[in-house]
């Protein structure tokens, strides 16, 4: 369970492991065989659905709320943000970088979810939001050019 929570070491990092757990779940993204839409949102529903139970047991066997460590949230978060996002690298490059920035800036309603719930949905909510709201604000910038 640990080696999901901590995105399989990445969240060890010493620096932003949050970041480096968002770019190692684009690595395994960008890995995996292209999907229609539907498809796509395959694996991040399923990551969120998981993560709220990964993230919750671990955080309890470490005895923190949000340990650093524990990205699990950051790969669902940007898996969403990819599966939602319009198709090209461009986009998905830049759904990646503005859900980062939403997930370490965390303007309303995301900080919302991380100042008010706790457990495994704490954890996991603030991101999956984040994703969600990068990948809209992608999809307005494509649909407006």
């Amino acid at each position: 369970m640990d080696l999901l929570a901590f995105g399989f070491g990445s969240g060890l990092a010493p620096r932003a492991p949050g970041t480096v757990g968002s770019l190692a779940a684009a690595a395994i993204w960008f890995a995996l065989p292209a999907q229609t839409f539907p498809h796509s949102l395959l694996l991040p529903v399923l990551a969120t659905l998981a993560g709220f139970w990964i993230c919750g047991r671990s955080a309890a066997r470490h005895g923190a709320g949000d340990h650093p460590g524990i990205v699990w949230d950051e790969f669902a978060g940007c898996w969403l943000s990819l599966a939602l996002a319009p198709a090209g690298l461009p986009w998905a490059l830049g759904s990646i970088a503005l859900f980062r920035v939403l997930d370490i800036l965390k303007p309303w309603p995301i900080k919302w979810f991380d100042r008010n719930l706790q457990g495994g949905a704490g954890i996991m909510l603030d991101d999956v939001l984040a994703g969600i709201m990068a990948a809209l604000c992608m999809r307005s910038v494509y649909l407006l050019f």
